[in-house]
């Protein structure tokens, strides 16, 4: 009796129908058990399979496709710590709302639980992390069971999409022999017209018409309010500006909401650092958009404030519990409905003029201040680079001091896409996420500390070969400079370095050199634009290193809050 091969139909069947939902990418990290996806994916042409040495990088890569692409990326590993490696980047696509498709293969049934090797309990193992958890067993010829593949197959791209986006996880178990056959193939057909088995539109999200009357009265009850943009405020940038000039608000952007452009307060952190400024403009009414801004001082300003946060994710976004009005909807309908309804505006515009006042007059300020010295600091390092990304581009900030000092010292840009892994605000996986968000095609800058390079140096493994344009800006002042703003840099001043400051010697760029990455020294602040787009322009992976010091930059900072503050007395 013949029996045939189910491992390969099923696996073939998967990758179809992944291909069929408009999946594109895979990041695969070798290993046995998972022999059959890895073939049936190698074996497709409308996949581009990047083969990643470590699981962690894998799923960093495929989070940063998904994020620069809005498709779900496929990561693939075989079983075991394989999969556990995935965990980080699971987290950050579940919290940052980004598409992923992780695939872990696995043993079977009957050899768990009797002591085989890298065997564990992959049931469930990212928790509450992920969008969807399904395990259909090994692969059987029963019948019928090609609908069922596909059927699943065609879920796990729908439901990662979203809305909300996020991560699926499919366990795959797997019976030996785990390469083709030979034998017949289980009968597993697609959709005829090439279709995918279940097409599914997104559910349409109507505006809450009592919501925007609500709204639109706080609005007219308060002259004196701000609309703050948070990462994933998902608006358009026009329909805010709209909104904006209506109820006669500054909006307070940072740069990873997308919204920082135009008449945007881009210097509203060192503003708010200036206690009378902050005093006389404490706002009524706050109109928040995505998530609360990176830095502290923005959301302890307006603290206690009535706040409607609009939100498309429906994330009960609101530490301070400040919020009085959740909106769980796509925001340009929204802002739309609420623009039609303030139509005419607000004829005082007294607060806003203030605010854009005060925004000219610390732009010129700070800029200034932060020309004014060729010695590299961290401020300045974080305003060039954005300036120096060339137009088209995307621009990674890390977490930790770089999406700090993005927020505090950028200018306004509306041509370079910026982004960062906020969603649970790690410094892990920033490398390979980088180089997944060049793997789109779009020249890719990543602005990071040593540490957070260091922490995904195993990211470089390979990638001078990728064949893709990233050009990693490395802050290095040997250890974890946003310590050294904490308490903990004077309350324990006898255990700092060693727990907090973590020096590690470690020379980055010979790092990168081990991996045959290029590396250009700037010692020179005023070089580091030309610096930056010269490496952009060269192509290829590529770092820019920038050495600082810890403390010297604590004291920078300062001094340029105090020039913030005198040309605000001047």
């Amino acid at each position: 009796m013949t029996t045939r091969d189910a491992n390969t139909a099923f696996a073939r069947a998967v990758v179809d129908e992944w291909a069929r939902g408009g999946v594109t990418d895979a990041c695969v990290a070798p290993g046995s058990r998972s022999t059959p996806m890895a073939l049936a994916l190698a074996a497709d042409d409308r996949v581009r399979v990047h083969v990643f040495l470590d699981e962690r990088s894998a799923a960093f890569a495929a989070l940063g496709l998904g994020r620069a692409s809005g498709r779900p990326a496929v990561v693939l590993c075989t079983s075991g710590t394989a999969a556990a490696n995935f965990h980080p980047a699971v987290l950050e696509a579940h919290h940052a709302r980004v598409p992923l498709i992780v695939a872990t293969a696995d043993r079977p049934a009957e050899l768990h639980d009797v002591g085989s090797g890298q065997t564990m309990d992959q049931t469930h193992l990212y928790g509450r992390a992920v969008r969807w958890f399904v395990d259909l067993g090994a692969p059987v010829d029963l019948p019928g069971a090609g609908a069922w593949w596909r059927a699943t197959a065609a879920r796990t791209v729908v439901v990662a999409t979203g809305p909300i986006a996020g991560p699926v996880h499919w366990n795959l178990p797997f019976r030996e022999p785990l390469v083709p056959t030979g034998e017949p193939l289980v009968d597993a057909p697609g959709r005829a017209d090439g279709a995918p088995w279940t097409r599914s539109e997104p559910p349409l999200r109507a505006v809450p018409r009592d919501a925007v009357a609500r709204v639109a009265a706080l609005v007219r009850a308060h002259p004196r309010g701000v609309i703050v943009a948070g990462w994933g405020a998902g608006a358009d940038p026009a329909l805010v500006a709209r909104v904006s000039e209506l109820c006669a608000w500054p909006v307070l952007a940072e740069s990873i909401s997308g919204l920082r452009v135009g008449d945007a307060i881009s210097t509203y952190d060192p503003l708010l650092r200036t206690p009378g400024f902050a005093a006389a403009h404490r706002p009524d009414c706050v109109l928040r958009l995505g998530a609360p801004t990176s830095g502290r001082v923005a959301s302890e300003f307006v603290a206690g404030v009535p706040t409607v946060v609009v939100d498309p994710g429906d994330a009960w976004s609101d530490p301070p519990r400040d919020a009085v009005e959740r909106i769980a909807a796509d925001p340009d309908p929204f802002l739309r409905a609420l623009a039609v309804t303030l139509d005419g505006g607000r004829a005082d515009r007294a607060w806003l003029d203030d605010w854009l006042t005060a925004e000219r007059t610390v732009r010129a300020a700070l800029d200034a201040h932060l020309d004014a010295s060729d010695a590299p600091f961290e401020g300045r390092i974080a305003r060039d680079v954005v300036a120096a990304v060339p137009a088209g581009a995307t621009l990674l900030v890390a977490s930790s001091m770089p999406v700090r000092d993005v927020e505090s010292f950028a200018a306004p840009r509306d041509d370079v896409r910026i982004v960062a892994n906020r969603g649970v605000n790690g410094i892990d996986g920033v490398v390979s996420t980088a180089l997944g968000l060049a793997l789109s095609g779009a020249p890719t800058v990543a602005l990071l500390g040593d540490l957070c390079f260091l922490h995904d140096a195993n990211g470089l493994l390979g990638a001078a070969g990728r064949g893709v344009d990233c050009t990693y800006v490395v802050v290095d002042n040997d250890g974890g400079g946003i310590f050294s703003f904490l308490p903990q840099a004077t309350a324990v001043p006898e255990h700092f370095e060693a727990l907090f400051g973590t020096p590690h010697g470690i020379d980055v760029a010979a790092v990168a050199a081990v991996h045959g990455v290029p590396v250009t020294e700037v010692t020179d602040a005023a070089a580091l634009p030309d610096a930056v787009r010269a490496c952009v322009a060269a192509g290829g992976v590529r770092m820019v290193r920038v050495r600082t010091d810890r403390a010297a930059n604590v004291t920078a900072h300062r001094n340029a809050w105090a020039a913030v503050a005198a040309a605000l007395d001047a």
